[in-house]
């Protein structure tokens, strides 16, 4: 194998896959990075049984072949090398990379050993690679961390016809969007749960083209594969085989009032006053109308802090604990100036949503009300 290649080009491959090389890998061939050659392609592809990375790029060739070699270490190479062309040749159980003056040698793994990378499942629509990679943040946030709940770590992705809905859930908040695509059967309808990292991961990095291609087969327990695919690149995930919770049974249908929020000044003002909140300790909001008092701390031994927002309220004067970094992540991801916060008590959930303005003449763009919900339990204040 022997090849020519722009250094940009080849570390943005090399370092896209290896964002999916797992950190303490089963065997020693799974922290590899696969790279073949055929024509004047290279393909440059990881994966470790459950996640695949494949990234596709021109070359000058001369010959082909593959060659298995470290992957980080490839990556930490690639990135350090001077701006001028790299030849990379594999000759035997070592591979050269020579740009400019900088020359390395590698030992390279055995690539009889690696295993195939899966196939992509058949296509099942296409999505607008910005609103596929907003969506996704807007609700990963609220994934589970606990891998010993794996119900948890996932994303509800359920299609019905041209509609998506997403959906994730630690417990403690619930974060719900959905977004319009163009599904390749009209009528289509399917649900499965993908794991989060994954995900995420991939819809913030599929965004060097204008749409994503969404691939999915979901064959006997535990064998459903999501593919994902952008320009030169493509990934799959293996499914999550677990039961997600019935969150639409908890998302309340009514409100005894509701606050429309400057998301803006009220964020900087919950993030100055949540300095003083110890771990565990819940952020006071006080909403009458026309305001929030917004307080934490409190006790002798620790901080306090107070500060006032102007905010339109709907309702009786209600007093209410958040965790501050769950109300944060909600606010962070509701991408509107102004947003909705639907209150029925102090000790039941609240719901954040976006605020949004009545589109103009002849602007039909602005996305529907209540196309991101996020959930957040609220935490018993002390008497």
């Amino acid at each position: 194998m022997k090849f020519r290649v722009a250094r940009e080009v080849l570390a943005d491959a090399v370092a896209w896959t290896a964002r999916s090389l797992p950190p303490r890998p089963s065997v020693p061939v799974l922290a590899g990075i696969l790279l073949e050659v055929e024509g004047s392609s290279l393909s440059v592809s990881g994966f470790d049984y459950e996640v695949s990375a494949r990234s596709e790029v021109d070359v000058s060739s001369s010959e082909g072949g593959r060659a298995l070699v470290p992957g980080r270490l490839l990556a930490e190479i690639t990135r350090a090398l001077p701006p001028h062309q790299v030849e990379v040749v594999a000759e035997g159980a070592r591979l050269s990379i020579t740009c400019g003056n900088a020359k390395f040698s590698l030992p390279t793994l055995p690539v009889e050993d690696y295993p195939s990378l899966p196939s992509m499942p058949s296509t099942a629509g296409v999505v607008d690679s910005d609103a596929f990679a907003e969506a996704v943040g807007q609700v990963a946030v609220a994934a589970g961390r606990d891998d010993t709940l794996p119900m948890l770590t996932g994303v509800r992705l359920e299609i019905e016809d041209d509609v998506v809905t997403l959906a994730a859930t630690d417990r403690y908040r619930l974060a719900v969007r959905e977004f319009a695509w163009r599904p390749e059967t009209p009528g289509l309808s399917a649900a499965v749960l993908v794991p989060a990292r994954t995900l995420a991961d991939a819809a913030k990095t599929l965004t060097s083209g204008p749409e994503v291609v969404l691939s999915l087969s979901s064959g006997g327990s535990g064998e459903g594969i999501l593919g994902m695919s952008g320009k030169d690149r493509q990934t799959t995930t293996r499914l999550l085989d677990a039961e997600f919770v019935k969150y639409r049974a908890i998302m309340p249908s009514e409100s005894a009032s509701h606050a429309t929020l400057p998301v803006g000044l009220f964020t900087d003002a919950a993030k100055r006053v949540a300095l003083v909140a110890e771990r565990g300790t819940p952020l006071r909001c006080e909403f009458t109308p026309g305001q929030v008092t917004l307080r934490a701390g409190g006790t002798d031994d620790e901080g306090q802090a107070e500060e006032r927002c102007d905010v339109e309220f709907d309702g009786d004067p209600l007093t209410i604990g958040f965790n501050p970094t769950f109300l944060l992540d909600g606010l962070a991801a509701v991408h509107t100036e102004r947003a909705r916060m639907d209150f029925t008590s102090a000790l039941k959930p609240a719901v954040l949503s976006g605020s949004y303005e009545p589109a103009g003449d002849g602007d039909g763009a602005a996305p529907k009300p209540g196309s991101y919900r996020y959930l957040i339990m609220p935490v018993r204040l002390p008497g």
